[in-house]
Order: structure tokens, then sequence, then C-alpha cells
């Protein structure tokens, strides 16, 4: 009588994973074999590690990997009878540096998510509590929903008017937002699952907790559940990712008024005949000119300039695109009060009485952290009740950290997730930094708004002494092309060294153009190592190249691609 053989191990590189929803789904795959005991699969570490039967095939594992939409390739790793899978006590190296390690995640937007997701793959117990519905601002009410209605609004603007009329005939669309709306909400809904949802149900070490939490004390939170009870989270290190809500300004009446946030602007299943927009940053002025693509009457109220906190010229540059689409721009203009009645709003201003159907406030928005009892953990707020955070995203308590918009850092998705990552990191006794020095900031307007680096005015506040210059549109020949030359491309260069410190851009690409100048920044390039690179012709990131020449050339005297 033979005995059976010992099952064996076996380590696969798995390729064309995205997410861990993908790892569940490899696993899943592996073990539906005969002969599989068990597969666990690292999304962060592309490998799965199989237990199986000596008569089991690799070349058929790797088969139904390939059948399931992934490559698998058997690796060189081996590994020894003691050691383990990852988060099992026995396993040594990065995924074991979280072992036992009890983390608590409050939030689940793009901050929450990339810590957790990080903690739970070096082996961290994380606990992740959302009071809301998960996957936090962006995905749901912030820049997916946005970008979809303003992307509708483009169309519908195509449609009714372009450059080309003269020789393709133009005609006023019908707007069916309760049409439009559907197909958003249903995007924003398969994103919230595939990225959100499905990766926490995936995730074996991330417990899920709906409700509310409090800090305690500096080591535990009591957590209200949607269920009416409460529960205790005692933790080792807590993320603070609880991110912003629409600020509402002192406005007399206001509060008393069924007003909209861009939450409520972006839900509107009807397009308002007028509609008011209090406010003149990114918010306010991508859903002005987005409402008035799709039919509104749309006046905004700006308190100084449009985008006042970048170089002056872009918000003149803008403004000018606005009011050349029949858009009521009020600069200088607050409202001092607020009223409504039989369906009309009425505004009170300097400039004499406004009314809209709609009102939109859009001035900024708020840190989601009144209600966290932060002062039980002795964490510090500033006057805005932002959460101030180092560039390891530690609080003034050390085993505390926050990432996101709820922390006086820049409200970009993008800064959260990276700050969430980082974040991570160190809590698991790493050392990352988050370095902000070449962030790209894009206003998703017509034309869009691109910095990154330096403005003259920043560089000036560094005693910095600077050499700018430039590019109007109309000597770039994509523009020239598409007959809108509206716009600019600044360059902001270090006098003497000529090293490049910052770009500021007014294009109706701009944000397709701006990463190329944050990687020429990031790599210290002086405008003349950016002139000399080469760019495809016809592209409107060859502006930054035609910029760069402007430093020791009259543009307007080349050639066509002339190098």
């Amino acid at each position: 009588m033979s005995l059976a053989s010992p099952p064996r191990r076996a380590v696969f590189d798995i390729g064309g994973m995205t997410c861990n929803a993908c790892a569940t789904h490899v696993s899943k795959t592996l073990e539906h074999l005969p002969g599989v005991h068990s597969a666990q699969v690292s999304y962060p570490q592309g490998i799965a590690q199989v237990l199986a039967d000596a008569e089991v095939s690799l070349d058929a594992m790797a088969a139904a990997v390939a059948k399931a939409g992934y490559s698998a390739r058997l690796t060189t790793q081996t590994l020894r009878p003691a050691q383990g899978l990852p988060g099992d006590t026995g396993q040594t190296g990065r995924a074991a540096a979280g072992h036992g390690l009890r983390i608590a995640v409050i939030g689940s937007g793009g901050a929450a998510m990339a810590a957790a997701i990080r903690a739970a793959a070096e082996g961290a117990q994380v606990t992740l509590i959302e009071r809301g519905i998960i996957g936090g601002t962006c995905v749901n009410v912030g820049c997916v929903p946005s970008k979809i209605l303003i992307r509708a609004a483009h169309i519908a603007h195509l449609r009714g008017e372009s450059p080309f009329d003269a020789g393709i005939s133009a005609t006023a669309p019908s707007i069916l937002r309760n049409r439009l709306l559907a197909q958003q909400q249903g995007r924003v809904a398969e994103l919230r699952h595939a990225k959100y949802e499905s990766i926490l149900e995936g995730q074996p070490g991330i417990t899920t907790l709906r409700g509310s939490a409090q800090f305690r004390d500096a080591h535990s939170l009591t957590v209200a559940l949607h269920d009416g009870t409460e529960q205790a989270v005692v933790f080792d290190r807590c993320l603070i990712a609880t991110g912003a809500s629409a600020a509402i300004p002192p406005i007399a009446g206001l509060r008393d008024t069924p007003y909209w946030t861009s939450t409520e602007a972006l839900e509107s299943d009807a397009i308002p005949p007028r509609l008011a927009v209090i406010g003149a940053s990114v918010v306010a002025v991508e859903l002005a000119q987005a409402f008035a693509r799709l039919g509104s009457q749309v006046t905004i109220l700006a308190r100084s300039t449009l985008l006042s906190q970048d170089d002056p010229a872009i918000g003149a540059a803008l403004t000018a695109a606005l009011r050349g689409e029949g858009i009521t721009v009020h600069t200088h203009t607050q409202a001092s009060a607020v009223a409504h009645a039989d369906g009309v709003f009425t505004l009170t201003t300097e400039q004499g009485a406004i009314c809209a159907e709609r009102l939109l406030v859009a001035t900024g928005r708020a840190p989601n952290t009144r209600d966290l009892q932060l002062q039980a953990a002795g964490v510090q707020v500033d006057a805005r009740g932002a959460i101030a955070v180092d560039d390891h995203l530690r609080t003034n308590v050390p085993h505390i950290f926050a990432a996101g918009d709820c922390t006086d850092q820049p409200q970009f998705v993008y800064v959260a997730a990276a700050g969430g990552t980082r974040a991570a990191i160190n809590m698991l006794g790493g050392d990352a930094r988050l370095d902000l020095s070449t962030m790209p900031a894009v206003v998703f307007t017509d034309p869009q708004v691109a910095t990154v680096g330096l403005s003259e005015a920043q560089a000036r506040l560094q005693a910095i002494e600077t050499d700018s210059r430039t590019l109007t549109l109309d000597n770039v020949p994509r523009a020239l092309a598409n007959f809108d030359t509206r716009g600019f491309i600044k360059l902001v260069a270090e006098a003497g060294s000529g090293r490049l410190l910052g770009v500021q851009a007014v294009a109706a690409e701009a944000g397709e153009l701006i990463q190329t100048a944050a990687l020429a920044i990031r790599n210290r390039m002086t405008v003349q190592e950016l002139a000399d690179q080469l760019f495809p012709y016809l592209t409107m990131v060859e502006g930054l190249k035609l910029a760069a020449q402007t430093f020791t050339k009259d543009v307007s005297q080349l050639s066509c691609c002339a190098g």
C-alpha cells in the first residue's frame, strides 16, 4: 500500500491584477481546482501562494488563471516549511510589518481606502468606520459625478455651437436631465462598487463598521452603529480621514432657504431657468459653466475675482471665456441677504437685486472634524477645524495620523490617496514623506486651468528672483487647427539658472499637458532643456516647448515644428 504524496506549495507571479478584488477572483479560481487546498493571493505583492496535492499540474493552475483573465508564471521564490502565507504569524519581511497591529481608520474615501488596503496587505488588523455612504466624496458626490455632468454639458455645447458651424450645421440639443442623471448615477454606483465596496468585501484583514466614531481617549473610539448599538474600538494606530463638507457663509436669511450645495446641484433632475452662484473657486466655476451649457441663465457672484488664489491672468482669462458664453460674472460682489419666496431666490447685493430659481453656494469646504471629540485624544486643529499634519501625515499625537480633506493639506483626491498610503507605511514603522512641491492641479472648465509648482508671487515669497514668459495660444499649432486660441501657457523660471519653477496654463486641454510640466520641474530641468526636447507636432503639450523657446527666440518667426 503506497502513501499519498504530501501537499506541495507553489508560488506564482500573477499579472493583470488591478485591485484586491482581482486577487480574490484569482484565489477563488485556483481553489476551485480539484486537489488545491488553498490559494492566498496578494495584489500588492502580485503573487499567489498555492497549497495543492503533488498530482495537481502546475500548468493546469496557470491555465486556470489565464482563463480567468490574468497571467500566472511560476516564480523562483521558495518557501521554507516554517514560513506561512501573507498574514500568518510566520511570515517574514514586508508582508509581516504590521502583523497584529490594530489600526482604526475613520472614513472610507480616497485616503481611508488607500491606507486600509496598504495596512491590511502588511498584516495589520484594520477596522474601517464609515458613518455615511461608502466611498467618500470623490466617487459619490464630487469628482466622478461632476466630471460626468461637465462632459455632458461640453457635448451639448459642441452640438449647439462650435468653431466649425460654417461647415457643420449646429442644432440646439434637447436636454433630458432626468436621463443624464440616471446615466450619471449608474456610473457612480458602478465605480463605488468596483473600487470601494467590493474591495472591502474581499479584504479579510479589514473589518467595516457602519456608524459614527468619537474618540474616548488617545487609544480608543466609541462607534455609534446604525443599528442603535455602540461598539468600542481599541487601536494602536489611528488614521482620521473624514473628508470635508460644503462651507456655508453667514449671509442673512441664507440658511432659511432651499439653497443648493454641489451635492444637491449634481443630484438635481432638472435644469433651472436661472441659476445664481455664490463663489468663485473651482466648484463654483465648473458647475456654473456646466449648467449654463445645459440651458440655465447663470450669474456668478465673486467676492474678489475668479480663482483669486492663482495668478491674476488665470482669473482674467477664465472670466473672459465665461462671459463669452453668456454667463454673467460679478467680481468684487457679495450678497448681504438672501430670501426665497414663490420658488424664486432674491439676493441683495451692492449691484442691486439678483433673482434666480435656484441658488448654488460654492464657497469652499470645511473639514468634517467637529463631531469626532478630538480633544479627548489631544489632537489639535486649526481655526477652520482642519487637522494639522506634518509631511509624514502625523498629527501632534505621534500614533494618530490624518489624511485627505479633513487636514490642512490641499483638497484633491489624489493628494488624499497618496497621503493615505504614506500614512499606512508610517503607521507600520516606515518612513514615507508626502512631497507636494510638484503637485499639479486642474480646473475642469473650458478652457481648462492647470497649474504646477510656483507662481511668480509664490516665488517672491520664497525670495526667489524669477524670469517668466507667457505664450498666447495663437502661437500653438494645435490650438490654431482647433480654431480655439483662448488662453495661454506661462512658464516661471529661476533667474540666472533658468531652472523651471512653475507652469500656469489656460487651454482647452490644459489638464493633459500639466503632468509633463510637473515631471520637468521634478527633474529640475531648465527652460532650455525643455525647449530642446522632442514634442509631437499638433499636440497641445507642444505648447510647453514653444513657451520654453520664447526665453531665447521669437517663436512667431519659427516655421512649423521648428526644433
